[in-house]
């Protein structure tokens, strides 16, 4: 089992001297001590994952401080920018990198994002998988035909060319079960989380995911599978349920407010009402679905998320602890990296549906290798 670090940090409350030092310290520790990965979003408008509007951005100063860990985007909302855009500014941070970005590529969901783009919120899903295609194809050096300033026609590459002859891509969902099966179809690995669904619901996704997977491509692929999941270790479960439980609370209540104010429709809830969500959602999330509280504890959620079918956990761990608390919590979870070991994860990133390098020294031959939402429903 791979594990990586995640950031969704709510910028509430975050010194603003201090806003990405546990990115960038995180990072280079992450590097040091044989993680898998660093990933960063794209959210807009809202103190709930606002400290990262363009994850391109923050992967360049991830790549400019590091040497060997895999840098992602988890994920770009593709049908808010043109494809020329994301092949461009990926190029970019794939250079930067020497070749170890991968993007996951996600559609939206919040209205009030599509300011950037409009027209496409419609058609989101169907517009977020034409531009992952044309993306790769921007990205293996082909044409797009376009229009220009005058309305003509015309054909344009983007450029820098990259360093990976293939961009490593990852499509996010937590629903609907076609969307994993197109995933699968299209040679891209998965990446999710199990805070909408159950882990009964999300095994069942996962293996329509790899049989269309399996089927799609000749070479036996069967996909690869990425978990976010809520992270701090310490010595004692228990001394760390009370640790996580004022940051944890608040970043649940923040992202409660992020769906209220897109849900135009469901009215409002009474604060005691509010009260009582959060708080059952942070059980849940502590007892059940985190990588919360002691190494054993952890190393028993890593043992469960393998039966379902994951290859990768994505951990999140920037969800308002003081930055030097989640540093130092760091040691732990690098404990649990060291018993769970480096998996032999063959992702998109590892083999030729979408891997491989133009400049072979630059890739490191031994490495093979969403934000959260509080349920209204509190899903089990």
């Amino acid at each position: 089992m791979d594990l990586s670090l995640f950031y969704f940090a709510n910028d509430s409350g975050i010194a603003e001297n201090d806003r990405y030092r546990l990115l960038l310290e995180g990072a280079r520790l992450a590097d040091e001590n044989g993680f898998h990965a660093v990933w960063t979003p794209e959210r807009h408008f809202h103190p709930f994952g606002g400290l990262y509007p363009n994850p391109s951005v923050t992967s360049a100063a991830i790549a400019s401080i590091t040497s060997r860990i895999k840098i992602r985007a988890g994920s770009v909302v593709a049908p808010l920018h043109h494809p020329l855009r994301i092949a461009e500014e990926w190029s970019v941070v794939d250079n930067i990198s020497r070749g170890r970005v991968g993007v996951s590529f996600a559609s939206g969901w919040h209205a009030t994002d599509f300011a950037l783009n409009p027209s496409a919120y419609t058609d989101r899903r169907t517009e977020m998988f034409e531009r992952v295609e044309q993306v790769r194809a921007l990205w293996r050096g082909e044409a797009i035909k376009v229009a220009d300033g005058t309305g003509n026609p015309a054909e344009v590459r983007s450029f820098p060319p990259p360093v990976q002859a293939e961009l490593p891509v990852w499509i996010s969902s937590v629903g609907d079960v076609e969307t994993f099966r197109t995933a699968g179809r299209t040679g891209a690995g998965l990446l999710t989380h199990l805070l909408g669904q159950s882990p009964a619901q999300m095994a069942e996704k996962i293996a329509e995911y790899r049989k269309a997977a399996a089927e799609a491509g000749p070479d036996g692929w069967q996909g690869h599978v990425v978990v976010m999941v809520h992270t701090f270790l310490g010595q004692d479960t228990e001394v760390v349920r009370e640790q996580v439980r004022p940051s944890l609370t608040d970043y649940l209540r923040s992202s409660l407010g992020l769906i209220l104010a897109s849900d135009h429709s469901s009215g409002s809830l009474e604060p005691d009402e509010i009260d009582s969500l959060v708080e059952r959602s942070f059980e849940h999330y502590f007892d059940n679905v985190g990588l919360l509280g002691s190494v054993d504890k952890g190393e028993e959620v890593v043992a469960r998320l393998a039966e379902l079918g994951v290859d990768e956990i994505a951990c999140l761990i920037d969800f308002g602890l003081p930055t030097d608390e989640v540093l130092s919590g760091l040691t732990y979870l690098k404990q649990l990296r060291d018993v769970c070991g480096a998996g032999d994860s063959q992702g998109p990133d590892a083999v030729g549906r979408g891997g491989g390098s133009r400049v072979d020294a630059h890739v490191d031959p031994g490495d093979h290798a969403t934000g959260t939402t509080v349920s209204r429903t509190a899903h089990p």
